[in-house]
This record gives structure tokens, C-alpha cells and sequence, in this order.
């Protein structure tokens, strides 16, 4: 297995940080790796909000649920999906469609995993934010977005404090992997189990102390009826069609 597989296989999120800061070497090297991600017909809609003033770091961990390691971390960056810089060049272009927001939304996200495993190479560490979305209008007056930018993702990136957390189970491969049609059969039971088990283990051994974590032993299924619910944000539709997406 070559290094760049042991990498990604062994990825988990790091929700601890040294206060050591990045070299510039590294930061730049960093969002050239996020940069030079593969564009939807290279159209280039993602614009990265790199926080750096500590007002300002604060004000966004207040609106991102109060994590920590929002002001801990070395680096924070907020992935957006901009339209913005496309409809300065092409502004007869009718941006309303549901499609652009796909295209942003998922070169976002390319850009922004690519941003993570390049810090990883470097023996850096990180987490993903998505609670940047959980109070979107007011992160979006703070950071100044114009129509068509929608902040998506934050990205811790820094040293990790002590040792790195243990892997987190993943689904099997057999509940994950479709070939050729997806199937449709009735979810595995069995599989589920097995599964849920595992992820009630992981749990039981998870540290107390791990930053804005709360030790709550339970299985997948449990985290997902929990979860689902409370990621309803009932506002953002509303704030899609502010910043002039999804309204077609």
C-alpha cells in the first residue's frame, strides 16, 4: 500500500490543537493542493475565507455552536460556493437554477477534502465545521457575502494535541458499494446490527475528555433518528433564494 492510501485510510478528525502556527510554506502549499482540484468544466465556483483576525475567528465559533477548536486551531478556512466572480463575467447568465448550486456545492467540497489531506501529509491535523451553516445569515453579513456566495464548510487545520483520536467505523462495504443499479432491497438487518454493535463499542472506549464531545454510548441507527432531526434548518431555503440560488 502506497502512502498516499495509508493516508486516506487512516483519516479521523482532530478536534485538539498545539498552538503552534503554520509556516507560510505550508499554508500556501496547502491551498495550491485545494486549488488545483478537479472544477466542474472549470468553472471555478468556490471561493476560501481564510480567518485570521481573532475577533473575527471568535464571533465565527460563537455563530458555529460555540466549538473551540474554531479559535484553537491554527488555521480556520470557510469553503463558499461563489458564483459571484462568474456573474461579473456572464451577468445575462440566469443563475436561479437549482444546477449551479450542485456545481458550487460539490467543487466545494472537492476543494475542501483535498485542502485536508494535504495538511494530513504534512502531519497536520483537522475537522470539518459544518454548524458555519447552523446561523447562515448572520456568518453571511459578518463575512460580507455578496449574492451568489454561500459559506458551506469550515476547516480546522492545525497540530494536533497528543495523540490522534482512534478510527471511526465506516459502514461495510456491501451496504455502501452498488454495481450497476443501485438496490433498492430492504435495508440488511442483520448488517445493521452488526454495525450498530460496533459503533456502541467505539463509543464505550471514546475518551471522556475529547473536546466539545459528550459521551453518549449509542449505535448508529440512534445517531442517525437523533441527527436527522436536528439538522433541519428550516431558514435555509429562504436565505438560498437571498443569496439568488435554487430558485428554479
Amino acid at each position: 500500500m502506497n502512502n498516499t492510501l495509508k493516508l486516506l485510510h487512516h483519516h479521523t478528525s482532530v478536534r485538539s490543537y498545539t498552538n503552534q502556527p503554520l509556516t507560510e510554506e505550508q499554508r500556501e502549499a496547502i491551498f495550491k493542493a485545494a486549488n488545483q482540484t478537479s472544477s466542474f468544466s472549470l468553472l471555478q465556483a468556490v471561493s476560501i475565507i481564510r480567518i485570521t483576525d481573532p475577533d473575527l475567528r471568535r464571533k465565527v465559533m460563537q455563530l458555529s455552536m460555540n466549538q473551540p477548536y474554531i479559535e484553537e486551531a491554527a488555521e480556520f478556512w470557510i469553503f463558499c460556493s461563489d458564483f459571484h466572480r462568474n456573474h461579473q463575467i456572464a451577468p445575462e447568465v440566469d443563475l436561479e437554477y437549482i444546477e449551479f448550486l450542485l456545481i458550487g456545492s460539490f467543487d466545494a467540497g472537492l476543494m475542501a477534502q483535498n485542502a485536508l489531506t494535504a495538511a494530513e501529509s504534512m502531519g497536520l491535523g483537522g475537522v470539518f465545521i459544518g454548524a458555519v451553516r447552523s446561523n447562515i445569515n448572520e456568518l453571511s453579513d459578518i463575512l460580507n457575502l455578496p449574492k451568489y456566495v454561500i459559506p458551506l464548510a469550515g476547516l480546522c487545520i492545525g497540530y494536533p494535541s497528543g495523540n490522534k483520536p482512534e478510527l471511526k467505523p465506516r459502514l461495510p462495504e456491501s451496504m455502501v458499494l452498488h454495481e450497476n443499479q443501485y438496490q433498492t432491497q430492504t435495508l440488511d438487518k442483520l448488517k445493521l446490527a452488526a454495525y450498530d454493535k460496533t459503533m456502541l463499542q467505539y463509543y464505550e472506549n471514546r475518551p471522556v475528555s475529547a473536546p466539545f464531545t459528550v459521551k453518549k454510548v449509542k449505535g448508529w441507527s440512534d445517531h442517525i433518528r437523533d441527527h436527522l432531526q436536528r439538522s433541519i434548518q428550516p431558514q435555509m431555503m429562504d436565505y438560498l433564494h437571498k443569496q439568488g440560488y435554487a430558485k428554479k
